[in-house]
């Protein structure tokens, strides 16, 4: 399905923000890795929570849901020996359940997205793996991916965080139900620390004990911890929300998010700061951030690694800014569902918008006047492309059609009709 969107002038209305994919990902994990029952409240429902909850029903989870709560029995360090699993196109749930399905004799996990997650390298975790007595087939580090494990063994662990914090957090999930203790060591640089910050979070609500360096480039986790089966609430979303709160920032507007945290430890929780120094009229108390948009921004420069899945929003405000703006140490976004440098600011320069990359950086050149639309754009399959392009062509002069925008619901099932709700005019195609 397509999406049409319509230039809007104005926005206005009053959300609840949706919950947390990432936070609902990790409940998720640890209540399968805990023995007793779980329960996880007002959990996310998107394709990235969907297809961990079936992948840890096919390890043996037995799960109960509501419209409120999930309920999960979890399988402890003893998962169901699965020949197979299907994560779609999920890359932090391939990641995370790698690690776990090293307790497994062995396990396939299938590509059923060769052009999007298929396309993705896994390699860093792939070595670490092997380190510890795994053994693992793959095709030069991508999918379709066999682990062979049953015993992997702790001890001393490197990873490389260069390319992604996943792989390091899927370390930190595995680690404490080994039989000996583990000291893991982060390679070159560490990406999305603030990624590291929310898996530390859920790991010690869980009963888990891990030492970690200040700088979260070195950790010490004993051994033979159980995971404690308990009661978890999910907080709202950032990263989700920033496409709304870019939107309501470009266009005249008067639009409520209910549910954002203050002290989150979502790094997302940035944007609210990005968009407050571009000079848009905004309040953020008590959980709720309110814009009033009058469209006029001004440009500045940000540090992309605080704020990764906020970031192509943030640059979608931008395109609208006075001046020209700058987000540096980005170069992780090369490595997500598409490159989210050189892909999206190409479907940018189609719209008309004044954009240029370097290896690590988006450069965006402001255009207060608007750009032009008119055009057919490819989103790549990516969620976050589909509703930072969306942002664009509420300010573009004419319609711009995103092809396959469908995929949004990886994240966000529901973006289009919070958009609707707030009076945006967008609408679905064949």
């Amino acid at each position: 399905m397509d999406m049409i969107v319509t230039p809007t002038g104005k926005l206005q209305g009053d959300i609840q923000a949706l919950s947390s994919k990432n936070y609902t990902t990790r409940y998720l994990l640890v209540a399968a890795l805990a023995e007793g029952t779980s329960t996880i409240r007002f959990p996310a429902h998107s394709e990235d929570s969907d297809a961990l909850r079936r992948c840890i029903r096919d390890l043996g989870a037995v799960i109960e849901e509501d419209d409120e709560k999930i309920v999960v029995t979890g399988f402890g360090r003893h998962p169901f020996h699965a020949k197979e699993l299907n994560v779609g196109n999920a890359g932090a749930v391939l990641r995370f359940l790698m690690s776990v399905a090293a307790l497994l004799p062995e396990v396939t996990f299938v590509n059923t997205y060769p052009q999007s997650l298929g396309k993705r390298p896994h390699d860093d975790l792939i070595s670490a793996l092997q380190s510890m007595g795994v053994e693992v087939e793959h095709q030069n580090g991508r999918l379709p991916i066999t682990i062979r494990g049953g015993r992997p063994r702790g001890g001393k662990i490197q990873v490389s965080g260069s390319v992604s914090s996943q792989f390091l957090s899927s370390l930190l999930f595995l680690a404490p139900l080994l039989e000996e203790d583990s000291e893991i060591e982060v390679l070159n640089d560490l990406k999305s620390k603030v990624v590291v910050g929310q898996t530390l979070e859920v790991l010690e609500q869980a009963g888990i004990v891990v030492h970690a360096s200040d700088d979260l480039m070195r950790y010490r986790v004993p051994g033979r911890q159980q995971y404690r089966a308990q009661t978890y609430t999910v907080q709202g979303d950032y990263p989700g929300s920033a496409a709304v709160l870019a939107a309501a920032a470009v266009t005249d507007s008067d639009v409520t998010v209910r549910r954002l945290l203050e002290n989150s430890k979502q790094g997302e929780r940035a944007v609210v700061d990005v968009l407050r120094s571009m000079n848009v009229p905004l309040t953020h108390e008590d959980g709720i951030v309110r814009v009033q948009g009058n469209g006029k921004l001004t440009a500045g420069e940000f540090d992309g690694d605080e704020f990764t899945d906020g970031v192509l929003a943030m640059v979608a405000a931008a395109v609208f800014a006075e001046g020209t703006s700058r987000f540096y140490n980005v170069e992780n976004l090369r490595y997500k569902e598409c490159d989210r440098i050189t892909d999206y600011l190409a479907e940018l320069r189609k719209a008309g918008a004044n954009v240029e990359e370097k290896r690590d950086e988006i450069i965006v050149h402001g255009r207060p006047e608007g750009v032009e639309g008119g055009v057919e754009i490819d989103a790549h399959f990516d969620h976050r492309v589909i509703m930072a392009l969306t942002v664009v062509g509420l300010r573009a002069k004419r319609p711009i059609r995103i092809k396959d925008a469908h995929h949004v619901a990886k994240s966000y099932p529901n973006y289009f009709e919070h958009l609707q709700a707030l009076g945006a005019q967008v609408e679905w195609v064949k």
